[in-house]
């Protein structure tokens, strides 16, 4: 099933992974980065975690400067999350994102084919590298597979604005989309009752 859109986006920004200081007093945050097949579905997964305070749709990993959706060869859908770490851990993120996606499927995510929508986690930090690491080895233990790709994260380039926050604008739609993909269906079949953990009274 292949999503096509009428309406041009504009041409995404450079976003830098080195943060700013913050203010005496300030909310410490940190940021993840998954790619999990259509980034509007990875948004919709993580918003509904308690701890997180934001979510972008966003490409990474090609080598071509400022993607779009048309024309991304080489990147990955992928979603940054800012979460508050004092609300949810990194391991908690990591949780989610192995039970809401197929880490079995190396040629894409449901219906979504092709290497834009292959799985990966793409660490921020060193600390972030090595818990995501210790998770695919516990995951490849309890699956016997793993075809998501754990890496360090290259710059992400958020994507056009009416990608984000898509199964909020277009909520009828992308309804639509998840249940024709299969998404909620595979995941289930693949982890049975852990499909979802953290978000299964969510779940699409």
């Amino acid at each position: 099933m292949k999503r096509s859109f009428t309406v041009a986006g504009a041409l995404a920004l450079s976003l830098s992974l080195v943060g700013f200081a913050a203010p005496a007093g300030a909310q410490k945050t940190e940021t993840a980065i998954f790619a999990g097949g259509c980034f509007w579905c990875v948004e919709s997964d993580f918003d509904h975690l308690g701890g997180v305070l934001d979510t972008t749709s966003g490409y990474i990993g090609g080598k071509a400067q400022n993607p779009t959706y048309y024309d991304h060869e080489g990147f990955r859908e992928a979603v940054r999350v800012t979460f508050d770490p004092s609300k949810v851990s990194y391991d908690k993120l990591l949780e989610v994102f192995w039970h809401s996606v197929d880490p079995t499927d190396a040629g894409g995510q449901f219906c979504d084919r092709g290497h834009a929508y292959t799985t990966a986690i793409y660490a921020t930090s060193q600390a972030q590298l090595k818990q995501a690491k210790a998770s695919e080895a516990a995951v490849k233990k309890d699956l016997g597979q793993v075809a998501t790709e754990v890496t360090t994260a290259p710059t992400f380039w958020p994507a056009e604005g009416y990608h984000q926050d898509y199964y909020k604008k277009n909520p009828l739609k992308y309804r639509y989309y998840r249940t024709g993909c299969g998404r909620n269906a595979r995941v289930e079949s693949v982890w049975g009752d852990k499909a979802y953990m953290g978000i299964k009274d969510h779940m699409g």
